[in-house]
C-alpha cells in the first residue's frame, strides 16, 4: 500500500502477546522516501506496537514474525548491536509525553550530549546541539541547557524530543501521538515543525494519531489500522472523499468531515 516504487520502509508483520489474541495480523505497510504517512486507529488498535516493532523495542513477551525492511536491511533478522547502530542514527522515535521520555534527574544539555555521543564522537557536539535547538525554535544558550525537564513547558519538552530525534539527521522518524498532550496553538506549532523537518532535511515521517484532523493537516497519505490490519491507505483528500471501510468512515465522521 504505497505510491513509491522504492519504499524506504516496508513492513509485513504479525505480533501477539502470550495468552492474548494477536495485536497485529499480517499487517502490511510501506513508506516512501521523504513521505509523511499518517497512521490512524483507535485506542488499543496496535499503533504503538507497530512503532516499537519497527524500532526493535518490543518486550520479549511479544512474539513478532515477518519482516521490517529498512533501506534494504531486515531489522528483524539483525542482531542487537546492528539495531543500536541504526536506532537513533537512521531511525528515531518521538514519544507523546516529554514527562515520560525525558530523564527528570538530568539537565537538558546532558541528555542532548548523551544522545549525540551514542553515535558520534565528542568533538563538535556543542555546535551541532545548538544548531539543532535553533532548528526547533528552542533557546541554544547555556542557561537553557542547564535546566531540568521540570523547568520547561510541555510544548518546549515536545520540541526538545524532536531536537533529540533530529540530532543525527535520520532518514526516518516515528512520531507517536506527538501532539496529544498539547493545547491547540502548541499542537499547530509542533505539526508545522515536523513539516519543516520533512522539507528541510528530507526526513520521512510516520505520524501516529487517533485524531484524523491532525493527520489531515500534515500527511501525504493516511493508513487506517483496525483489527490489527491496515484496512485502507489513501491520499488524504481521497480518504476524506472516498473512504469505503466502516471504521475509516467513523474516523472521518468523528473529525467532522462528513
Amino acid at each position: 500500500m504505497t505510491q513509491s516504487n522504492n519504499p524506504l520502509l516496508s513492513v509485513s508483520i504479525s505480533a501477539s502477546y502470550a495468552g492474548n489474541k494477536p495485536v497485529l495480523r499480517h499487517l502490511i505497510l510501506e513508506i516512501g522516501e521523504r513521505e509523511i504517512l499518517g497512521l490512524a486507529g483507535g485506542s488499543g488498535s496496535g499503533k504503538s506496537t507497530l512503532a516499537l516493532a519497527i524500532m526493535g523495542l518490543l518486550p520479549p513477551t511479544c512474539k513478532l514474525t515477518g519482516k521490517v525492511n529498512f533501506n534494504g536491511v531486515d531489522l528483524l533478522s539483525v542482531g542487537e548491536s546492528k539495531l543500536r547502530s541504526i536506532r537513533g542514527r537512521e531511525i528515531a522515535l518521538i514519544l507523546q509525553s516529554p514527562t515520560a521520555a525525558l530523564n527528570p534527574m538530568l539537565r537538558i544539555g546532558t541528555q542532548l550530549r548523551e544522545a549525540w555521543r551514542a553515535h558520534k564522537p565528542r568533538h563538535d557536539e556543542n555546535e551541532e546541539i545548538r544548531q539543532t535547538l535553533r532548528c526547533v525554535s528552542l533557546p541554544d544558550e547555556e542557561a537553557f541547557l542547564r535546566r531540568y525537564p521540570s523547568q520547561i513547558s510541555v510544548g518546549q519538552g515536545q520540541r526538545l524530543l524532536i531536537a533529540m530525534a533530529l540530532l543525527h539527521r535520520p532518514a526516518f522518524i516515528i512520531a507517536d501521538e506527538p501532539t496529544s498532550a498539547l493545547d491547540a496553538i502548541t499542537q499547530k506549532e509542533i505539526l508545522d515543525l515536523l513539516r519543516r523537518c520533512n522539507e528541510r532535511f528530507g526526513t520521512a515521517i510516520l505520524v501516529i494519531s487517533h485524531d484524523l484532523r491532525v493527520l489531515e493537516s500534515i500527511c501525504h497519505r493516511v493508513a487506517v489500522l483496525d483489527g490489527g490490519q491496515i484496512v485502507e491507505c489513501l491520499a488524504v483528500d481521497a480518504l476524506l472523499r472516498t473512504s469505503k471501510h466502516s471504521f475509516t468512515k467513523s474516523l472521518v465522521h468523528a473529525a467532522g468531515r462528513m
